[in-house]
């Protein structure tokens, strides 16, 4: 169980919520909620067939008392939840998820996301880019963001950088780390101490083509299709829950360098959209895959 404290005058919350399927949830959430003083501005909800869960998502209003509401709120829920045995987290409408950027060379991710968070299109507030490469330090100032730079050249550099981000994560408050086109394999223990709250953007062909200059790869085997896949991190490399896939259309046509271009745009775009949707709590895990609710 997860609860989120949001500002005392905020008039829209969001529930989000898990547990075994069974009648009567919907009914006992909805009075919960009325109870309390709100309104149900927003409702969706998903019963998986194969683990036998009940997910939903709902965006609340507080008609009465806003100051008040959600004290009101979860008191009115503790009973539901304890019933039901839910797993479930009351967040604020559009509060800033607290997010850590790691990155490399490749720059188009961190700066799509800084510059969509400027813009006032993505819910996040990052403290912090931290990279194995100075690369992206003009890009992290331009957008006044404080950029740290720790070389990963060994196993004992990995250990000081993989140590660095569980303190940034611990100073910051850091809610999600987002490796936009972080280039270093983790190590299951900062997997696991990352669970349920780290995404990676992998690119993904068919064939998948690893190692250096996948684009260059996949032009000399005449790909006709190139996306992009944003996951949350596991143990097992880029085999973690998938929340957002893409993909388009290529032919012989395209040179490598074109192919990377429009690779970049859509890694880029996936990754957006996974991070919008976990900062708007609108990601859920169901075992190895996710309940997404757009």
């Amino acid at each position: 169980m997860n609860t989120i404290v949001a500002d005392a005058q905020s008039q829209q919350w969001v529930l989000t919520l898990s547990c075994i399927d069974g009648p009567g949830i919907v009914h006992a959430i909805s009075g919960a909620i009325v109870a309390a003083g709100g309104n149900i501005a927003e409702s969706q909800q998903f019963a998986s067939a194969d683990t036998g869960r009940f997910f939903m998502r709902l965006q609340v209003e507080a008609v009465a008392q806003p100051e008040t509401f959600g004290d009101r709120f979860r008191a009115s829920l503790a009973p539901v939840t304890e019933r039901y045995n839910m797993h479930w987290r009351l967040d604020q409408v559009g509060r800033p998820v607290r997010t850590l950027l790691l990155g490399s060379t490749a720059t188009h991710c961190v700066n799509d996301l800084l510059y969509r968070k400027r813009a006032g299109q993505l819910p996040i507030e990052v403290p912090l880019v931290l990279s194995n490469h100075e690369t992206m330090r003009d890009i992290a100032e331009f957008y006044g963001v404080n950029f740290e730079y720790q070389p990963v050249t060994g196993a004992e550099e990995k250990a000081a950088f993989e140590a660095r981000v569980l303190e940034a994560v611990e100073q910051h408050d850091i809610e999600l780390v987002v490796l936009a086109r972080y280039m270093q394999i983790l190590s299951p223990e900062l997997c696991e101490a990352l669970a349920g709250r780290a995404i990676n953007i992998h690119h993904s062909f068919l064939p998948g083509f690893k190692g250096a200059n996948p684009y260059k790869q996949a032009h000399q085997r005449g790909v006709k299709l190139i996306g992009a896949t944003a996951h949350f991190v596991t143990t097992d490399l880029d085999e973690g829950p998938i929340i957002e896939q893409d993909t388009t259309r290529v032919d012989h046509s395209y040179s490598p360098r074109e192919l990377m271009q429009l690779g970049q745009d859509i890694e880029s775009r996936v990754l957006r959209h996974a991070v919008g949707w976990f900062a708007e709590n609108r990601v859920l895990q169901d075992g190895d895959r996710t309940i997404v609710f757009r």
